[in-house]
């Protein structure tokens, strides 16, 4: 193939197919904004912002100062935890009716530990079209920055406020990875409750690596790396401020039992060959590829 075939032809893939959904034709548009940095809003998003009906937002007094340093003077509707339920029937019947509109957060991709799911939901039952237009993310852009291994990772977001039912949730993940999970864990936290959260990481997953990621794409970012125990300490003595998300890094490997590992590997090899249930044990627990290969063998042998 020439370089003018090659280039024909990946003009020719970058063309949406003919009924696929596009930020261009779709009835609604989920439109990543900056987490922080204005900059980040990109010439996409600006231009889909510019071109709907309206923006549905969490805050119109946040998305306005958003749009205002963009030249963008579509209107803004207020969409969030307390009215989504009421305002969807006419939204959907506007969206039925011809109209386009893009849905944002105050910052980041939406739906992400953000409203806007129902409504989500609820154009897809009506056989509208949904699309978006990528962006940033700041639980994706802490765990590159954390140093922790990215793949997999649980995204977890906030957990309860309350002392105790965080805890619970803390140790419910903790038993999944006792039962094979092995994943680096992303948090989002609000800076007066950061010392606690450590703390309470700490007394469960010990004195795991972790990172915490303070006002990311902003004047002050910082990335804080240590053990939990060691964040937790400096965080009780120092009060953070911001915007947080923590990477907690995975279970280790001895923390995945003989037991647990031949739960996934039964379940892996039931509906994949051995070379595929190797790889995905090996990528589900953290053990080494070698020994899940050797251990699958042995099970194999046993019928």
């Amino acid at each position: 193939m020439n370089a003018d075939e090659d280039k024909s032809e990946q003009t020719q893939a970058e063309l949406p197919s003919a009924g696929r959904p596009t930020a261009a034709s779709a009835a609604l548009v989920l439109v990543s904004t900056p987490i922080g940095n204005l900059k980040d809003l990109s010439p996409r998003a600006v231009a889909t912002l510019g071109e709907v009906a309206a923006i549905l937002c969490e805050d119109t007094r946040t998305s306005g100062h958003l749009l205002r340093a963009h030249g963008i003077s579509t209107r803004l509707v207020a969409l969030h935890d307390f009215n989504e339920e009421a305002r969807i029937p006419g939204v959907i019947a506007r969206m039925a009716a011809g109209e386009r509109f893009a849905l944002i957060s105050d910052a980041g991709t939406p739906l992400v530990s953000d409203p806007g799911y129902r409504l989500v939901r609820a154009a897809i039952e009506a056989g509208l079209l949904v699309s978006g237009v990528p962006g940033p993310n700041a639980a994706v852009f802490a765990l590159t920055l954390s140093g922790l291994p990215p793949n997999p990772f649980l995204f977890v977001g906030f957990l309860p406020a309350k002392a105790g039912a965080r805890q619970a949730e803390l140790a419910r993940l903790r038993a999944l990875e006792a039962a094979g999970l092995a994943a680096s864990l992303v948090f989002y936290e609000a800076p007066h409750r950061l010392a606690e959260f450590c703390a309470d990481a700490a007394a469960v997953f010990g004195g795991r690596p972790a990172a915490v990621c303070r006002e990311l794409s902003k004047h002050f970012e910082e990335v804080r790396r240590g053990t939990l125990p060691e964040l937790a300490a400096y965080y009780g003595a120092n009060q953070a401020r911001g915007e947080i998300t923590v990477v907690i890094g995975p279970a280790p490997v001895e923390a995945v039992g003989e037991a647990a590992l031949d739960e996934v590997l039964r379940a892996a090899m039931g509906r994949m060959s051995l070379k595929d249930a190797v790889e995905a044990a090996a990528g589900a627990t953290g053990v080494a590829r070698k020994l899940v290969y050797a251990r699958a063998l042995g099970l194999k042998d046993q019928g």
